[in-house]
């Protein structure tokens, strides 16, 4: 997904055309829960659509394709960019690339979300709507980008997502498009997007990060993990985003039983001495073993 480059206010001004889809699937979602009315089915759509869509995202697009914090087969690493792309956040490697961004810059001038910098609109949505971050940054996904049928996904989202909903319908009606489609796509994209705006705003800090990263329970929960977001940011290289057993990280959970699945494997944790910032054994012995030689 290339674009020309814009610059300025330009660059922040929204795509209107290439902008409708969005606008439009929130539209679907109110009127179809309207018309197709509630129901157990519903519910059970909603849920399990919710579920797979959270995962795809939490799990494949931010642990595995953003911050590669396990290791999976080319198959499952297919299987993981196309269920993603089934909750409309556009392509991994898009998502990858400018989460990475992200990171490298948090809640400095150049985050392309900070609500420190240009306020909570943007940093929950409206930078994804603006012309300034409709390409896809190649050079920053190198390492995942070298995949053909990556590539494919990545500038062919819209077209599965929408083949995504029409599969639906054909599988369970009106009730499946509704509510396995439209309303669970809008719940995740606002629920994940509070993770950009919200848990920079709202919560506590555990550690002295150099960004504005907040822990929230009831985002951790929403959001399957997501919002220990000051966990995450303190040590990015851990599947396990709830540090402490009482933080509830439903992907870590679902992840494990993947790998003893031997679906993934090397399934990073978190080192003790990381989450509670003492100093590693290893450099201890190092540093005991320098001053007695220094003696």
């Amino acid at each position: 997904m290339q674009s020309a480059d814009y610059t300025g206010e330009q660059a922040d001004r929204p795509r209107w055309v290439e902008n409708i889809p969005f606008w439009g699937v929130h539209v679907a979602a109110v009127v179809g829960a309207i018309l197709a009315g509630w129901s157990w089915a519903a519910l059970a759509w909603l849920v399990g659509s919710y579920a797979v869509r959270m995962f795809a995202i939490t799990a494949g697009y931010h642990r595995y394709f953003s911050h590669r914090t396990f290791k999976t087969s080319r198959a499952f690493q297919f299987v993981l960019a196309v269920l993603g792309i089934t909750a409309l956040q556009q392509g991994p490697l898009w998502w990858a690339a400018h989460h990475r961004r992200h990171h490298k810059y948090s809640d400095m001038p150049q985050d392309i979300h900070s609500p420190r910098q240009r306020g909570f609109v943007w940093s929950h949505m409206q930078w994804i709507l603006a012309k300034r971050h409709q390409a896809t940054d190649y050079d920053r996904i190198k390492d995942f980008a070298k995949y053909p049928e990556l590539r494919f996904l990545n500038n062919h989202d819209l077209g599965l997502a929408v083949a995504s909903a029409v599969l639906l319908f054909l599988i369970g009606g009106s009730t499946a498009l509704v509510w396995g489609f439209f309303v669970p796509v809008v719940v995740a994209w606002h629920i994940t997007f509070c993770i950009n705006s919200l848990a920079h705003v709202w919560g506590s800090r555990r550690y002295k990060t150099t960004d504005d990263s907040r822990n929230n329970a009831l985002l951790a929960l929403l959001t399957f993990g997501e919002g220990w977001h000051n966990n995450h940011h303190h040590y990015q290289r851990s599947a396990r985003q709830g540090f402490y057993w009482w933080e509830i990280d439903v992907s870590w959970y679902a992840l494990k039983l993947l790998e003893k699945l031997r679906i993934v494997w090397d399934v990073e944790g978190v080192p003790r001495h990381v989450r509670d910032q003492v100093e590693a054994p290893e450099r201890t012995r190092v540093r005991e073993v320098e001053v007695k030689a220094a003696a």
